[in-house]
């Protein structure tokens, strides 16, 4: 991996766990990582139960747009998560490939939304420890 790693999230339409998953990554990593999401079939908009949930936790996604999967973006990653949606990414040597296992958020209230948010939430905790982990604190 480069000085900065690259994560792609992938879901079908882009639109739901993928942005929400790109989201917490940018949010929580602080810089460290650059982040991407992508579906093969994107949809029209963002999920507004998605937009809904994150927005409870303080981060907007109101002006994000569901955006098409290129092989570009999987080259250009250095680990690519799909969203346990049955997408498949273009396979290239030398890169991680990762499948969360998440409900579909799709057509659900907010109230179903806030669990898969912080399922996410916790994944992309763990990924950041394991990709671009803090170095240790220096004291004075």
């Amino acid at each position: 991996m480069a000085d900065k790693p690259s994560v792609l999230f992938v879901c079908v339409h882009n639109a739901g766990r993928s942005q929400m998953a790109a989201a917490w990554l940018t949010h929580l990593a602080g810089g460290r990582v650059e982040v991407r999401s992508a579906g093969s079939d994107p949809g029209d908009q963002v999920n507004p139960a998605a937009v809904a949930a994150m927005a409870e936790v303080g981060i907007d996604i109101s002006q994000e747009t569901p955006k098409i999967l290129t092989v570009d973006a999987v080259r250009e990653s250095d680990v690519c998560i799909t969203m346990g949606c049955g997408d498949t990414c273009p396979v290239f040597p030398g890169k991680r490939y990762l499948d969360w296992e998440l409900e579909d958020p799709a057509g659900q209230g907010i109230e179903a939304v806030r669990p898969i948010r912080d399922e996410i939430r916790t994944r992309v905790e763990g990924l950041i420890a394991d990709i671009a982990p803090v170095g240790p604190a220096t004291t004075a």
